[in-house]
């Protein structure tokens, strides 16, 4: 069966009492950000093209209180029963914060230290639903949910959605030393329930694009194989893609077209160099398609353009792997089934599939009966972005009121 996703207000509930226990006192403040899953466009962002994510209903929960110091005080509970986590930093000179141990704390410093106005000291407790490494940004979900803090406490919101996500993903960067691109924060920062939202990455446009699915649900496996894609894959893939584009004269493979693969030819340039322009040139256009297919309400369409997505991250691409692969291959056996493809980097992580509700539980038992490892697997429809939560409660029943 699928793990039962905790619901928000529960999740609110427990990080207000457990603030309590570890502080001593109340705390005066609530923040979350959800996790994401990318639908559809891999590898574009960094192409200026478009993708296609939705905000998750796993989230991460912040409680705070200012405590009168210039110094913050931060616990994030961890899967262990009853284990913290602690961190304590001084913020009295935000240009002069600096990144370091523990390292999870880097994600709630970027935030602090890029957040537009003054920000009192506090005391924090975190607690997230969403799973760290799966691919599904538990990252962004921190640093989005931070800065929505930051926000309460302070007094000081952004009334610019982008600029927000654009100071989350510029923590990343600075505190976490990881060049992420923008699609994360931006749909953390954005998301809507019942919606999908096509970014574009060339002027960060934003449009969201309504997912009326009343018999279809998206199921979220995790491989809980580690990533296998290094750093200089990663760097390998993306200077092809410059180089691809320096070739045909253009700024960027989102103005390239598939005709423009027989330009490439025609220089000899190596096979390697083909495959990877041809990936991003069809999986820009794929994403729009897929865009239209759900505003059209074809999610027929929409599944059979998540089945070329994977197909082209096999094979021109190179991301995939055996276990992402063996993940797919079982979910479209199942007849229910739409599409399924891998999400995020790849080499590891999450596959998504569309399918029927009646159909959920027999993919899930055809993926356990096929794939060797170990999955996890969660059923999400669209939910919304980040905002700051009640934190009244009755002490005696431990009740939201």
């Amino acid at each position: 069966m699928a793990t039962v996703i905790p619901d928000k207000n529960d999740l609110r509930v427990k990080a207000l009492q457990a603030f309590a226990k570890e502080f001593g006192e109340d705390a005066t403040f609530c923040a979350c950000a959800p996790g994401r899953v990318n639908l559809i466009g891999e590898h574009t962002d960094y192409n200026e093209g478009f993708v296609l994510p939705m905000a998750l209903p796993m989230v991460t929960v912040i409680a705070a209180r200012p405590n009168q110091s210039h110094r913050c005080v931060v616990i994030t509970m961890s899967g262990s029963i009853g284990h913290v986590d602690r961190a304590e930093f001084d913020i009295s000179n935000r240009d002069e914060m600096k990144s370091g141990e523990p390292k999870w704390a880097n994600y709630v410093k970027g935030p602090i230290a890029n957040f537009t106005c003054n920000v009192p000291g506090f005391d924090a407790l975190i607690i997230s639903s969403v799973p760290v490494g799966a691919g599904l940004s538990s990252s962004a979900a921190l640093e989005v949910a931070t800065y929505t803090l930051l926000e309460a406490l302070s007094g000081c919101r952004t009334i610019e959605l982008n600029i927000k996500a654009v100071a989350c993903q510029q923590a990343e960067h600075e505190f976490a030393g990881v060049p992420c691109g923008i699609m994360d924060q931006f749909i953390s920062v954005m998301g809507k329930e019942g919606h999908a939202l096509l970014l574009d990455c060339r002027n960060l446009s934003t449009k969201h694009i309504p997912m009326v699915q009343e018999d279809c649900v998206f199921l979220i496996t995790n491989s809980n194989a580690p990533h296998k894609l290094s750093s200089s894959q990663y760097t390998e893939r993306r200077e092809a893609c410059y180089v691809a584009a320096r070739r045909l004269n253009l700024k960027s493979l989102r103005e390239a077209t598939i005709a423009d693969l027989e330009i490439l030819k025609a220089q000899n340039v190596c096979e390697m160099l083909i495959k990877r322009a041809r990936h991003v040139i069809t999986e820009i256009s794929r994403t729009v398609a897929a865009a239209q297919a759900l505003e059209e309400g074809s999610f027929v369409k929409f599944g059979q353009l998540m089945n070329e997505s994977h197909d082209s991250l096999q094979k021109d691409y190179e991301v995939s792997s055996q276990e992402l692969d063996s993940l797919v291959s079982a979910a479209r056996e199942i007849r229910g089934v739409l599409g399924s493809r891998l999400t995020g980097a790849g080499f590891g992580g999450c596959t998504v599939t569309l399918v029927k509700k009646d159909s959920v539980d027999e993919l899930i038992k055809n993926i356990k009966q096929k794939y060797k490892g170990n999955p996890d697997f969660y059923v999400a429809i669209p939910d919304g972005g980040a905002r700051e939560m009640g934190i009244n409660y009755c002490k005696c029943t431990d009740e939201l009121h």
